[in-house]
This record gives C-alpha cells, structure tokens and sequence, in this order.
C-alpha cells in the first residue's frame, strides 16, 4: 500500500485520550477532544499535528467538511473463520461449537479456502472501521499464514497466531504438542515483528489444550520477546464446570492459564464472566485483559459480564466482537450491546467511556497507545471517516442533539457501516464498499 507523502484531512476530530470512568457524561470532560473542521495532518503514514488552519499548498487536501473523523477502531477478539457461521441459531456454547463453528473451521486447512477468508475477513473489518484486531484463526499453520500475510499486504496492525488445540476436538481440527511448537517457531520467525504484525500463542480454550501444550505454550511465550497470548475464559457456566473436572489441582479457570504461566500484559482472554474476587485481582496482578463480548455473551446466553468490578480491581477490559458468536463486526453495534449489558446492572456506559474502550483504551491494553488509537503526534494514521447520520430518523435525531455527548451517543446507537465512508490505515485511504462515492472534495 502507498499514498501521497503528505496528506491533509479535514474534518470534526474527535479522540479520547484518557479514561472517562463511570462518572455522569459531561459535554467536555478531561480527555475528551473535540475538534470541528479542524486539519488533521499526515506525513508518510503518521500523524503530525492538528490545526485548525489549512496548510500550504505542499499538502495534498482532502475535505471532509462536517463528517466525524474518528481513530480507527480496536477489536480485541474475533474469529475470521466463523464469518461462516454467523448467526447461527439455538445452541449455548459448547454446542455452538460442534454444531456450527468446528465444522466451518475444517474447511480451512485447503490453502485456497484459508487465502479467500482471510481476504473476505479483513476486508469486512476494514469496512465496518476497524482498523486493529486481535484473531483467531484455525488450528491450521496455512490458516495463520494466510491471514497475517493478507495483513501484511494491507498495512493492518494485526495480531493472531495458529490455533492451540491437542483434544477434545474433531478430526482434521488437532494438533500435537511437537508439531503445534514446530509450525509456532515457524510462524513466528516469519511474521512477528514483520510490519506491522504481532504474533499471538493462540489457546483455544482450556478444555481443548492437555497440559503439556499449555506449558508449551508458556515456555514460548517467556522466551520470545514481545508475543501476545490470546484464549477464552470464564463464558459460560457448563464450560467453566468443564475446566474445573480437567484441571481439578486449579483454584479456578483462570488459575489454569496462569500455572502454566500464561498470564502477563500481552494477554488477551476474552469473556471473563464467571470470574470471582481472587480472579479479578489475579488479573490486575498479572496485567492480562479481559476482552469484552458483549453481542456474543446476549446471543450466545452467556451472562451479564461484571465491566465495573474488574476495572475496580485493577483489571484491564478492551471491547470486542467475537464474530461469529457476536452478530455483528460493527463496534458500534457492539458498544450498544454493552451499554444495555450494563444498563441491565444498573450501570451506565456514557459515550466517551465507550469510543474511549474501542480506541485508546483498546491500544493501552494491548500495550501500542504510542502507535494506534489517538490523534496524538507520531501515531499511525489509522481513522476512519463517518457520516453523523446516515437515513432521516437519524437525522432527524442529530439535528435535534443537545450538546456533543447527546450527539455522539446517538451516533453510537444508531450507526453501523453503512456511515462509513472511508477507512485510512497509516495514511492510504480506503474508500467503504458500500459508500464508495466520497461527499468530500479534494483540493
């Protein structure tokens, strides 16, 4: 991917730069920075500056008058083989995946189906304005392969790794502690590090990793510098009596990923709704995150996931997808699902806490707040550029907004990807499949 050296843009910037917490939404709370028609300015991929002048005529201008300029969003967990099986009907969990998900993530060990997922994957990620995501593939080595090399191509910040999984799966789905350390350090020497990719050890879930591969799976993580881990914990109650029958000598499910020294600040373990006191400060000890889900744990009838508990104890949470359980690709639909979530609590997930979770939050987490997920000098020129309001109820109810927060709610609740009109990653546009025509002009 190349684009123009030097790129102005113009448009309503908006970023959010610290954690707004649970406090009641202000319309200009610390953090929150809100920038009308303001000139965001881009030099070989990254950011510059922002001003509110234009700049001289050595920039190449693109004018995007009153649409919302956003960071490009962050998803912290989502499957690319399970477009397949999106919104799939009637199971929970463990039989979600032997009905839907297994079945469509065989296919995936022929190079030519894995090549045309991968591509399919990112491309919908991209057109819904995400721009960064954590992935999980198939068990496949060829699965992996081709989707950090169709990252690559593209320019994405993307972290994902082959599958982990040695049992209590079908044929054609598993692998062996001996071959799954081999294609690893394959992977790894090729693709961590190269660009803009991270490699991530990818454990399904516990019950389908034996002890020895968990602990192979530690023994890498501590040896090479910089690798992610990424899992599931903690979803739903059956699989949580499941681990605890598996791994009867752990204190908790949790406590199975971190005696096999599975838990530091890169980890990423999704869910993490069946969690007790001592696993929420386990976590905060340890820096792993929780990888919020919201779509996936209503569709899937998972449980109310505790945000406000975890973050009480010093635990991290990012937001993420999880299609295909989540229904969705599009993070304002699942920040959506997470304010009514914690609505349902009696908590309220204003705004800012929300783009601040699906942005730079997501980048804090994920340890990359200097590369991705703010409109701070030297990032990434990783946005996206939406419409306010997109058909006439939506329209009708900006129009009648009372101040930036009742704005950008709204625009939470009622947008998806058909707002988007164009996706930047490290300062070359994309133009959305879907709204291919820009209404802003270059000059």
């Amino acid at each position: 991917m190349t684009g123009p050296r030097r790129v102005a843009l113009q448009g309503d910037l908006l970023d959010v730069i610290g954690d707004p917490g649970w406090s009641a939404p202000q319309d200009a709370p610390s953090g929150v920075r809100f920038r009308p028609g303001h000139w965001l300015l881009i030099e070989d991929g990254r950011i510059v500056d922002v001003r509110a002048e234009a700049p001289g005529p050595d920039w190449r201008r693109e004018v995007r008058t009153g649409q919302l300029i956003l960071p490009g969003f962050i998803d912290t967990h989502v499957h690319s083989p399970q477009l397949d099986v999106i919104t799939s009907y009637g199971t929970e969990l463990l039989d979600w995946l032997e009905t839907y998900t297994f079945p469509a993530e065989r296919r995936y060990a022929d190079p030519a189906v894995a090549q045309a997922g991968a591509a399919t994957f990112l491309d919908a990620l991209l057109a819904h304005g995400t721009t960064t995501a954590v992935v999980f593939p198939t068990v496949h080595k060829v699965s992996a392969d081709a989707l950090l090399a169709a990252a690559h191509a593209r320019g994405m910040r993307l972290i994902a790794g082959k599958v982990l999984m040695d049992r209590h799966a079908p044929d054609g789905l598993r692998d062996d502690v001996v071959g799954a350390e081999a294609d690893s350090r394959e992977l790894i020497a090729r693709w961590h590090g190269t660009g803009r990719l991270s490699y991530a050890l990818t454990v399904r879930f516990a019950p389908t990793s034996t002890p020895a591969q968990l602990a192979m799976a530690g023994r890498l993580l501590a040896e090479v510098p910089g690798l992610y881990m990424q899992t599931h914990v903690a979803e739903n109650r059956a699989e949580v009596a499941w681990v605890a029958e598996l791994f009867p000598q752990a204190r908790s499910y949790l406590d199975v990923y971190h005696r096999a020294g599975l838990l530091n600040e890169r980890s990423v373990l999704a869910h993490g709704i069946w969690l007790d006191d001592t696993d929420r400060a386990l976590l905060a000890d340890t820096g792993a995150q929780i990888a919020h889900s919201p779509s996936s744990n209503l569709f899937l009838g998972s449980g109310l996931f505790g945000w406000r508990a975890l973050e009480a104890a010093g635990a991290r949470v990012s937001i993420a997808s999880d299609v295909g359980g989540g229904t969705s690709l599009s993070i304002q639909r699942t920040l959506a699902d997470a304010y009514k979530m914690q609505a349902m609590q009696g908590v309220k997930l204003s705004a800012w806490k929300a783009l601040y979770t699906a942005t730079r939050g997501g980048a804090e987490a994920l340890g990359l707040a200097g590369e991705i997920g703010s409109f701070e000098p030297g990032r990434s020129a990783d946005l996206c550029v939406w419409d306010w309001a997109s058909g006439p109820v939506a329209q009708h109810r900006d129009a009648l907004a009372r101040g930036l927060h009742e704005r950008l709610f709204a625009w939470l609740m009622l947008s998806d990807e058909r707002n988007l009109h164009e996706t930047w990653i490290a300062g070359t546009c994309r133009p959305s499949p879907i709204r291919p025509d820009r209404s802003g002009v270059s000059r």
